[in-house]
């Protein structure tokens, strides 16, 4: 099956083994999980649980989404605005340049057309009608994340990809040309031809595979864009560890960030945020307007599917963070943005109390002793 790419070999796989983070057969986390992040007293959950578990893991209609391309048409005036595309798609704009992270259009996080956990959001824009891009970063090699149809449809371009070590070999498989492929280790940077615009690979505490037996055989991490005039911070995905402090120093402050705040679960607390540790995040990394992105689109762990959204917009204020929670394609600069506010109730007005039922189609179907994204 095409969809589930290809390993890492020949001068790639020895970049792999040559990275500090690689322990002789896979790359591993390097922080130990810190107290509180996963509660021992919560086992994983079963099978049956994932598939038939939590309630209201959908929405009850499509929710409130805009076209973007007349705003695309103009440039920001503050240099730089951000358009959520759904999930962790986001298109930035950053000083004249269109940079697109972890683009997923296709109708499922699976390998499969016919199984998996099926998107109950569309894009709000065909991806053959985006403007042209500058670059598209890929954080790490989950099927919520790099997806085959994507990526075949993006390798028709010329738009270069900067990804994490071992990535590459994925999108080499799908028909991206080698040379507009660039991998990164932690603290590595990549700058653009012929502008100013670096990319640098940032630490973060996840996973890799798209399969169970090549998990963690290609690298994941956070990523730093920046410009002469601004920098902005994506997470991926990853868990709550001292890092983002070192990440602030190195490489911050940041005009923008936009954190994962969904799928999570007390039992995944090392390899996911969630609202309450991406807000913990965001004090490490110094501050800046907030942006949540990985919710809204799939239905990937137990909570509801507007829990992370709500969690942030009752605890951003508290603590004094500029909460960014535009609707989707709605774009949005982070110098002139509005406050947030919840549109999102608009379409799921079921009590938090009554049980909903999970469409079968949204579920995943097979056994996991973590979660895909």
């Amino acid at each position: 099956m095409r969809s589930l790419g290809r390993k890492p070999e020949g001068g790639r796989l020895e970049r792999i083994k040559a990275s500090p983070l690689w322990s002789g057969d896979r790359f591993r986390n390097v922080h130990p999980i810190l107290p509180g992040l996963r509660d021992p007293n919560v086992p994983m959950p079963t099978i049956g649980e994932f598939l038939c578990g939590g309630q209201r893991r959908v929405p009850r209609g499509p929710l409130p989404s805009l076209n973007p391309l007349e705003a695309w048409s103009r440039p920001p005036a503050s240099g730089l605005r951000a358009t959520w595309l759904g999930h962790s798609t986001v298109l930035l704009e950053i000083d004249g340049l269109r940079v697109l992270t972890d683009p997923v259009w296709g109708p499922r996080a699976s390998p499969s057309r016919f199984a998996g956990p099926r998107r109950f959001q569309p894009v709000p824009v065909r991806l053959r009608a985006m403007p042209p891009l500058d670059l598209v970063i890929v954080s790490h090699d989950h099927y919520d994340h790099l997806d085959y149809p994507t990526i075949r449809e993006l390798a028709k371009g010329d738009v270069p990809f900067v990804t994490s070590l071992g990535v590459g070999a994925h999108l080499e498989a799908w028909g991206v040309q080698p040379e507009r492929i660039v991998e990164l280790d932690w603290w590595e940077t990549h700058r653009l031809p012929d502008n100013e615009l670096t990319v640098t690979a940032a630490p973060s505490q996840h996973f890799s595979g798209r399969t169970l037996k090549g998990r963690n055989a290609t690298l994941w991490s956070s990523v730093v864009v920046s410009s002469q005039r601004h920098t902005v911070f994506f997470s991926g995905d990853t868990g709550l560890t001292t890092d983002y402090q070192a990440i602030r120093e190195r490489l911050g402050p940041f005009d923008l960030v936009m954190l994962e705040v969904g799928a999570f679960h007390p039992a995944w607390g090392d390899i996911h945020l969630g609202p309450h540790n991406a807000l913990k995040a965001l004090a490490l990394l110094g501050g800046g307007p907030f942006l949540p992105v990985h919710w809204g689109t799939f239905s990937l762990a137990m909570h509801a599917w507007d829990q992370p959204a709500e969690v942030l917009l009752e605890s951003a204020p508290k603590t004094g963070v500029r909460l960014l929670m535009p609707r989707l394609g709605e774009p949005v600069e982070p110098a002139h943005a509005d406050d947030a506010t919840p549109w999102w109730r608009a379409v799921d007005t079921t009590s938090q109390d009554t049980e909903a039922e999970i469409p079968v189609e949204n579920t995943l179907p097979r056994a996991m002793p973590w979660p895909i994204d």
